[in-house]
């Protein structure tokens, strides 16, 4: 990124061709001003209004990074409607492990059914998975939908589904890079969620902190700090002194195999991309560079469906 970024400042042409060129490699707006016009924002942002009405701003995609998904996740799904001894042993006769525990935090080598004092309904519970990895793991969690769907197991606007994925080999950059283009694309992340989705005491937005505060932490405790040590963000970044993960808590309460698969997929690809670089504010559906044609469709359909 940084030798593409030099290659753009060094050519000959125009201040307006090469803010273009640097928007399209993902820089943000702010970035581009102190690289091109000496912090002229104004200017910068003109041209990005431009390139938006003429349909010409497109991220380059980043053809070089590999998107298969082999990541290592947890999923934790908060629900109610079905006992929980009665949701163990439906679980076990499909073949999943699982135990029915007090409310904890603790990692485990199977699925684990505990209490969840903030979700309201009858027989409430969440079913936390153990570490599960790439497709394989994908595989289970479609085994246990279809136990939950056997069971009538039910959502409401105080359930959440939790996706941890793994952080363990992060640098610096890359968490950097995760926060920034999280926030610079939490309004259209919004329009896939519910209302109650969008900002609430469990899940809040990354827009309380600044795009300089981010950039200028050096150590993931200091990304921590910069956001109060508090894990009710949409992404909770204090998931990693726990369990070495990043918790992505925005997604509402569901049962369904394809809504969990999908975003999943979608975060996987997202913590790809930002270990090479971010996106700027105002990315539109169509501009994301991590997704294909299939995923934007499915997004896109969820936009719709949401609107109504």
């Amino acid at each position: 990124m940084n030798e593409q970024v030099a290659s753009i400042l060094a050519q000959t042409t125009t201040k307006t061709s090469k803010i273009q060129q640097l928007l399209c490699l993902g820089l943000t707006r702010s970035e581009v001003a102190r690289l091109v016009t000496r912090g002229n924002y104004g200017f910068v942002q003109n041209v990005y209004k431009k390139m938006l009405e003429n349909g010409t701003f497109r991220i380059a995609p980043a053809i070089t990074l590999d998107y298969t998904f082999n990541h290592k996740f947890g999923i934790e799904i908060e629900a109610y409607n079905c006992p929980m001894e009665k949701l163990a042993r439906e679980l076990r006769e499909a073949g999943v492990e699982v135990t029915v525990e007090r409310y904890n935090h603790n990692t485990r080598s199977h699925w684990k059914l505990v209490t969840d004092s903030s979700i309201r309904g009858n027989n409430t519970f969440e079913l936390v998975s153990p570490i599960l990895t790439g497709e394989a793991g994908l595989t289970e969690l479609e085994r246990v939908c279809w136990v939950l769907d056997l069971c009538n197991v039910k959502v409401n606007e105080s359930c959440g589904l939790h996706v941890h994925m793994d952080a363990s080999g992060f640098e610096l950059d890359t968490w950097k890079n995760l926060a920034l283009t999280y926030k610079h694309l939490e309004r259209l992340i919004d329009s896939f969620m519910p209302g109650s989705r969008r900002n609430n005491t469990y899940c809040k937005s990354l827009s309380r902190v600044s795009d300089e505060k981010i950039r200028s932490v050096r150590t993931i405790g200091q990304l921590q700090e910069a956001f109060g040590n508090d894990r009710y963000y949409k992404v909770n970044f204090e998931a990693y002194s726990r369990h070495k993960t990043v918790e992505f808590r925005q997604h509402s309460g569901t049962v369904n195999f394809t809504k969990m698969e999908q975003w999943t997929r979608f975060l996987h690809k997202l913590i790809i991309f930002a270990k090479s670089g971010t996106l700027p504010s105002g990315t539109t559906l169509d501009n994301l560079p991590f997704l294909d044609e299939k995923q934007k469709l499915f997004y896109k359909l969820r936009i719709k469906k949401l609107a109504v």
